[in-house]
């Protein structure tokens, strides 16, 4: 007796298997579905809405009251009458300034000095008169006001 081909086995058993899976699947819906190019197009052409990012409201600035904070304008620069000029220009903007001397001492550069309470007020002094330094205030300073220390760099 002859024994049929390996060929013909497997095409026996592939027939074999497509039979039994076509049979048990036959009921089923089918797993296959129509993909849709024109709903892809629609919805990219379509420009989706941001949704809003809650945001915080930006905390107000402290409202300064120039003719409420006392000003000191001190030269350290030897330009004689710097500190009566500075001085006048802060009074000029709305600022109580309450004395004008020389200075004894090293300073790096013109600088609006300020106790913790005055900082807001410090830096909107120097905005107004174009200093470009503010720091807090140290040693001997007052610390009711703002103390000027004008150098060589002051601004005129």
């Amino acid at each position: 007796m002859a024994f049929p081909s390996p060929v013909v086995m497997l095409s026996v058993l592939a027939v074999a298997m497509a039979a039994v899976t076509f049979v048990a699947t036959r009921d089923q819906a089918p797993t296959e579905r129509r993909v849709d190019n024109t709903a892809t197009i629609a919805s990219a052409e379509r420009t989706p809405t941001p949704t809003p990012v809650p945001t915080k409201e930006p905390k107000p600035e402290p409202r300064v009251k120039r003719g409420e904070v006392y000003v000191e304008v001190f030269n350290n620069s030897g330009i004689k009458g710097l500190a009566a000029t500075t001085g006048q220009k802060a009074t000029t903007v709305g600022w109580n300034v309450v004395g004008e001397d020389n200075w004894y001492g090293v300073v790096p550069t013109t600088t609006v000095y300020f106790p913790p309470r005055l900082k807001a007020a410090g830096k909107q002094l120097a905005l107004d008169l174009g200093i470009k330094r503010t720091a807090p205030a140290v040693g001997e300073m007052k610390r009711d006001r703002l103390t000027i220390i004008l150098t060589t760099d002051a601004p005129q």
